[in-house]
């Protein structure tokens, strides 16, 4: 199988495209020094009638490359130090608009909405991505592409944008200043695309590669933005102080331990050149961060959660390696987390950025000492080099050394990786193709330890055809028996695993009730490094999307499970399944309706074999939202699990608020609780944007533990109060 893959792939590759119509440009136009533009949402200033606009948008959905039903217009105007965008949305019927949504980067699959991606260096690899709503909510992220494609919401840039409402629709106007965004002065011309939702129809449309397997998220397909001359950064010098205030409390065996404290720290952050920047933070408190979703965990390996820490996100996607390869040689919540609890983070630098045809990062970390745990050094350097037109070259090195850590037997643990990425975009005129393939080592974290070279090691193959009708995708990986990176995350290592999937959709552009229909097959084999089967999964899933926005998706699989080793499946040891080999056979049903309805509801139920007997499992959640900036959502999922060896249920409830009447105030709760630790968890945070890049935090959290002996006695609080300003030069 692998020789004609690596034929198809290198076809594509080598051959050229054939020629297609050019994609769409637009020309910035340069704002005399002495216009003032009014900056309230409205497209109505004298200037902005004189600046040459584009409507060439094409639907992407329902009917790829018609016409849109309703007219878009962009403008795009600038100055030395600021990007304008204008855009009027019309609208023939501006009462059906949809807006519920106020708090920023709030999900906005419930309304009408306007995104842009910058593409900076005009290289088709990376973009900055924006939104709004008609309300005016603002979300950003930082969009990669390779063998998938990454939006990563939790980055927060400096911008700005105004809304307004008309007759005629709604209209916007942003500033985003060239300080936030990295970029090449030598380069006049940035990839840029738009694309608008028009949700009460589910329309949406783009403006530059309409096709399905293009669209906003593949800066591949981005049109031109041409006429960027004589921009900058200032002096590229950005300040951030911070001053937190905390109380902290802990109840251990009735008694009351109150530890109030009040800190401070700050960060800096240089423009070295225009497309590189250096960052410093000095005794970083993230008491900001929001809470982590709780799950239930039922498998023998452990759970992945998201890194949320600001530093952490910023120039993140130069640091990720091989996606979509299910390996993560650096994981940043190894870096001041244990457990769960924060390790307190001294001082720490970062570089990001891009040099030639090279992306480049860099951080260096210093965490101070809690309790047991002793100061250690972090370092994570990564180099990435841009090949061919969509391809790349990358390594990575990793470095974590503790302090003493001879005493505990532990030596400065390095990891070293290198992935190749191979894309192309004009595979069969106009599909995508891609391979990757990735090799990872590292050396022994113990003194004695006796595992081998080999056994530390990971390495693996991928390729992926991502196009719409027919898509699919093949990966083999074998992880070592001793694989465990020290700055990574590694849920399963000393296998071997070989995973294919299929799938077709069909647009069922002209039915009445149906959108979409789509048929996908997933297999897995999983052996072990002598070619035995531990892992053997075999799934369908049909999916219909329904014009409304309802969706239903059908799945039934075969599993089959080689248990080396008893398992301790509560972890308290009241049930322990035995090593053995496991056939089972399960089906599940999942489905949600529209979510541009003021009540929104989801269904998720399964059934099953599961070890030495059944499984059934359901998922009842539902969003309300009765104004626009309010949304309540509850989810209560249950698990009963029926085993030989006994039978117990899990649930898991989740209750969510939030209070966002305009977009630069947000109160937020969550309240989460499972019956197998017992504890109930509240985490309030408000926050108040000041100006973009400035805010004000007001958090508290509170832990109770649900005894049955005495009800909800509580176990840990924590109230801060956390301000910060940022002052750019």
């Amino acid at each position: 199988m692998l020789r004609p893959l690596l034929l198809l792939m290198l076809t594509g590759l080598l051959l050229p495209a054939r020629a297609e119509d050019p994609p769409p440009a637009l020309e910035a136009v340069a704002m005399p020094a002495d216009v003032r533009l009014a900056f309230d949402g409205r497209i109505d200033e004298a200037f902005w009638q004189q600046v040459p606009g584009s409507d060439v948008f094409m639907q992407q959905e329902p009917r790829e490359g018609d016409s849109p039903t309703e007219r878009t217009e962009v403008r795009v105007v600038y100055d030395k130090n600021n990007l304008y965008i204008g855009v009027v949305l019309y609208d023939s019927e501006p009462d059906g608009i949809l807006s519920f949504q106020r708090r920023r980067d709030a999900s906005l699959a419930t309304d009408d909405r306007f995104m842009w991606i910058l593409d900076t260096y005009n290289d088709g690899r990376s973009a900055y991505f924006f939104e709004i709503n008609p309300g005016g909510l603002m979300g950003d992220g930082l969009l990669t592409t390779g063998q998938s494609i990454s939006l990563n919401k939790d980055w927060d840039g400096i911008w700005e944008a105004r809304v307004a409402r008309g007759a005629y629709g709604w209209s916007a106007e942003i500033r985003i200043p060239f300080r936030t965004l990295n970029f090449d002065t030598d380069q006049d011309t940035w990839g840029i695309n738009f694309q608008r939702t028009i949700r009460r129809k589910n329309e949406e449309l783009v403006w530059s590669g309409f096709r399905r397997n293009q669209g906003l998220y593949r800066p591949q397909n981005a049109g031109q933005l041409t006429g960027l001359r004589g921009l900058s950064q200032g002096l590229g010098l950005e300040i951030t102080p911070y001053a937190i205030g905390e109380a902290n409390r802990v109840w251990t065996d009735g008694d009351l331990d109150t530890d109030p404290v009040g800190d401070a720290g700050f960060d800096v952050t240089y423009s070295v050149t225009t497309n590189l920047r250096a960052s410093l933070t000095i005794n970083t408190d993230f008491a900001e961060t929001e809470v982590d979703q709780r799950r239930v965990n039922l498998t023998r390996f452990p759970l992945r959660f998201p890194e949320q820490r600001d530093f952490f996100l910023e120039g993140s996607s130069v640091f990720r390696f091989a996606p979509s390869s299910g390996v993560d040689p650096y994981f940043s919540r190894r870096i001041g987390l244990q457990g769960g609890l924060p390790i307190p983070i001294r001082a720490g630098a970062r570089l990001a950025g891009q040099v030639g045809r090279f992306d480049v990062g860099f951080l260096q970390i210093r965490t101070g000492e809690l309790g047991d745990v002793r100061p250690e050094d972090f370092t994570v350097a990564r180099v990435k080099a841009h090949i061919l037109d969509e391809s790349t070259l990358g390594f990575i090195y990793t470095r974590r050394s503790t302090k003493d850590g001879a005493e505990l037997g532990l030596q400065d643990r390095h990891t070293l990786g290198v992935d190749l990425e191979l894309g192309t975009s004009t595979f069969r005129d106009s599909k995508n193709l891609q391979f990757q393939a990735f090799f990872i080592a590292h050396n022994a974290a113990l003194i004695d330890d006796d595992k081998t070279f080999f056994d530390r090691t990971t390495r693996g193959i991928r390729f992926s055809y991502p196009n719409q009708p027919f898509f699919m995708h093949a990966s083999y990986r074998e992880f070592g028996s001793g694989y465990d990176p020290a700055v990574g995350f590694n849920r399963r290592d000393g296998f071997r695993r070989f995973q294919p999937s299929f799938g077709y959709s069909w647009l069922l552009s002209d039915h009445p009730v149906l959108r979409e229909f789509t048929l996908g097959l997933r297999h897995e084999y999983l052996m072990d490094l002598d070619f035995k089967a531990e892992t053997v999964n075999t799934s369908i899933t049909p999916e219909l999307r329904f014009e409304s926005g309802h969706q239903i998706e059908l799945l039934v699989g075969h599993d089959f499970e080689r248990l080396i080793e008893d398992f301790d499946i509560r972890r308290d040891s009241s049930i322990i399944i035995p090593a053995d080999s496991y056939h089972t056979f399960e089906v599940g049903l999942d489905g949600w309706t529209a979510p541009q309805r003021r009540v929104s509801v989801r269904a998720e139920l399964g059934y099953g074999g599961f070890w030495t007997g059944t499984r059934a499992t359901s998922t009842l959640g539902a969003v309300v939202r009765p104004i626009p900036g309010i949304s309540i959502s509850s989810e209560w999922e249950h698990t009963f699990v029926k085993l030989d060896e006994g039978s117990f249920r899990a649930n898991l409830v989740r209750v969510f608020t939030s209070l966002a009447l305009t977009p630069w105030t947000s109160l937020s709760a969550n309240v989460q609780y499972d019956d197998l630790s017992r504890i109930v968890g509240l985490y309030g945070r408000f926050r108040w944007v000041i100006r973009p890049g400035s805010d004000l935090y007001l958090v508290y959290t509170h832990n109770w533990l649900d005894d049955p002996m005495d009800r909800f006695t509580s176990l840990t609080s924590q109230a801060a109060t956390k301000l910060t300003y940022t002052h750019r030069f």
